[in-house]
């Protein structure tokens, strides 16, 4: 049944990808109307997480970024198809780097590196940068159900040759690279809500107390990596810019959990900006601390 949903599936995925910007983003606001206005893909969710988290603003503002949300949550998933047929010229013009120096000096010293992303704007076209940066790219995913999807994702998401390797296979990699020399940079998004036997921290994300991720920041200390926050805006439709900021140079120097939230805080900082490019859907707050 998943490879009949899938060869059922892909021939549509691939006509998607071929469109013409134009006609592509008035197909995004057709899925916009479905997911939006006919499912409601996810609305309580949404609604209960702008409430808990975006408390300043009136019930009416929080309806205009709950509709520019989804807006761009069904952009941003097309734009994962779309990357199946865009050419690297016209991806490098619509994905820009500010400041792509900063991690090439990383690996002119011979540093690797874990890039802490989070799930803002465009966290799937950020795996397009891989080329330019002189590392051998590793990002770390959550392997999909159906094999055959999983499979897609994974080839379209390593289109620029960046390795996916499940989150099981995130210490063994690390380990081997470390002892082969390889010098590479690992991508986290570490914004999610971890499982609660994985919990060994806490802290105010968004104005509420939150268990939180803190394995970038153990695997940096632990193989001596620096830790490098991505920073991604939407300029407008179909574009975007990523600017790095540097966290930790030298982890193992850091108090613990330290670099864990200084990254939530930049993470923050670009939700207050422009609420309507985070991922709402997901159940970020579910495990609050009274």
């Amino acid at each position: 049944m998943q490879f009949l949903v899938y060869i059922l599936a892909y021939p549509l995925l691939w006509l998607i990808s071929i469109l013409p910007f134009p006609v592509f983003y008035l197909f995004s606001d057709f899925v916009y109307f479905l997911v939006y206005k006919v499912i409601g893909y996810r609305k309580k969710v949404v609604r209960e997480n702008l409430a808990l988290t975006l408390p300043h603003l009136s019930e009416a503002e929080r309806k205009v970024v709950e509709k520019k949300f989804y807006k761009h949550m069904c952009d941003m998933f097309l734009e994962m198809i779309k990357t199946m047929s865009m050419s690297p010229e016209e991806m490098e013009r619509r994905f820009h780097v500010t400041n792509i120096d900063l991690v090439r000096d990383y690996a002119k010293k011979g540093k690797s590196v874990i890039l802490v992303a989070s799930h803002y704007a465009s966290y799937e076209w950020l795996l397009t940068i891989n080329p330019k940066l002189g590392f051998q790219g590793v990002a770390v995913y959550k392997r999909l159900a159906n094999p055959y999807f999983d499979r897609l994702v994974r080839k379209i998401r390593s289109k620029y040759n960046t390795e996916m390797i499940e989150t099981r296979k995130a210490i063994p990699t690390m380990a081997k690279n470390q002892r082969e020399g390889v010098l590479s940079m690992y991508g986290l998004a570490s914004d999610q809500s971890p499982k609660m036997e994985r919990i060994f921290h806490s802290m105010k994300f968004m104005g509420v107390e939150v268990p939180v991720h803190t394995g970038a920041e153990t695997l940096a200390k632990k193989y001596d990596l620096a830790v490098i926050f991505v920073q991604v805006k939407k300029v407008k439709r179909g574009y975007y810019e990523a600017t790095f900021i540097s966290l930790a140079d030298n982890p193992k120097e850091f108090e613990n959990f330290k670099i864990t939230e200084m990254y939530l805080k930049e993470v923050e900082k670009q939700i207050l900006e422009a609420p309507e490019f985070y991922l709402w859907t997901h159940k970020r707050w579910k495990h609050r601390i009274e």
